[in-house]
């Protein structure tokens, strides 16, 4: 068998050496050179060039109808809704009009001024009108976007005096997350990575009483309706980055650093999935999961990791269930604190 894969190849270059033998031979029957454009190639690749523009905006539109159902659904959270219009805007009134208007101007231009045999170039190397307004025409749109951005930016992140905030720590590592709530006094503990050990994976200073209160999650961690959610990020080992795509939230998480971000979120777990949009959205993928052999899946908000942090980053993800207050406190009140945790386990 392997001997006639051999050969096949063999037999295979010896015809593509005898093809370029008889191209060779066909150049001398020509009556012109061969890298010689003539005006009928012009005027041909011109007209090509209108058709494929035509084809080209075609399949763009079609793409964004095609795939817009795969988008994220309305923001979940307060400061969500104005990264959603931000957005909105950007795509409407600056990117999409710039592409359509730049790509039609780069195929008309082509095909009007394609090389004829009674048509002459104009050249010329400067002109100021025209760099006046390609500089100060892109320079107002990023006014616009920066001075906006900066805004949304400086009243998500602005000092908050709330009382009844939620106060959570997402300490990240290799490859999982795990969420640590301020206890009853609304204070984190400080911790010592000296003091990480298997009963104590985020490190908690054991000599901290703010700390004794605090209550530490795996798998999943819930958060409250209308509140507003302060997040402070570690991370032990690498770069990691907190993303909370139906919050528009994301901060990343900095080894030997603590970073912060919050917001208020707007909409439970259970409002989502009687969302529309999501219930088609959740009806695609199981749809598709349903292809594999897998059981259909529920809608949940997911905490992933949005940092490549190594082989098994495409796992690193945790639920998070936004609740009612009243099963939110439900909820918190079946935790337990690091203090009875703690205890628990020295007594084995």
């Amino acid at each position: 068998m392997k001997l006639l894969v051999l050969l096949a190849i063999v037999l295979l270059i010896i015809a593509g050496h005898q093809l370029l033998r008889i191209i060779e031979l066909s150049r001398g029957l020509k009556k012109t050179t061969e890298w010689q454009v003539t005006s009928a190639d012009n005027d041909r690749m011109g007209k090509i060039l209108l058709v494929f523009m035509i084809l080209f905006f075609a399949f763009f539109f079609w793409q964004a109808n095609r795939w817009n159902e795969r988008a994220l659904p309305l923001a979940s959270s307060e400061h969500g809704l104005k990264i959603d219009a931000l957005w909105d805007a950007n795509m409407n009134y600056i990117v999409v009009p710039v592409f359509l208007i730049t790509n039609f101007f780069l195929f008309w231009f082509a095909f009007k001024y394609r090389g004829l045999s009674n048509t002459k170039a104009v050249f010329f190397p400067h002109n100021n009108k025209l760099e006046l307004a390609w500089t100060v025409i892109p320079a107002f749109a990023l006014a616009f976007i920066i001075i906006f951005g900066l805004k949304y930016w400086n009243e998500i992140m602005s000092e908050s005096d709330k009382a009844d905030k939620v106060v959570i720590e997402l300490y990240a590592k290799q490859f999982d997350w795990t969420a640590r709530y301020a206890g009853k006094d609304g204070k984190l503990g400080e911790t010592d990575f000296r003091q990480i050990s298997g009963s104590n994976s985020v490190g908690m200073d054991t000599a901290d009483v703010l700390g004794n209160d605090d209550i530490l999650v795996k798998n999943e961690f819930h958060i409250p309706v209308g509140k507003e959610i302060v997040l402070y990020m570690r991370s032990r080992d690498v770069l990691h980055s907190a993303y909370l795509p139906h919050f528009r939230a994301q901060m990343n998480c900095v080894p030997g650093m603590i970073t912060t971000f919050k917001f208020i979120p707007n909409k439970t777990t259970m409002e989502m999935r009687k969302d529309p949009y999501v219930k088609q959205m959740m009806a695609g993928i199981n749809k598709q999961r349903d292809k594999f052999g897998d059981e259909p899946v529920e809608f949940d908000y997911l905490l992933l990791c949005n940092k490549i942090c190594g082989a098994s980053h495409f796992n690193m993800q945790m639920n998070l269930i936004v609740d009612t207050q009243a099963d939110y406190d439900a909820w918190i009140a079946k935790q337990k604190s690091f203090k009875t945790v703690a205890v628990k386990t020295e007594s084995k």
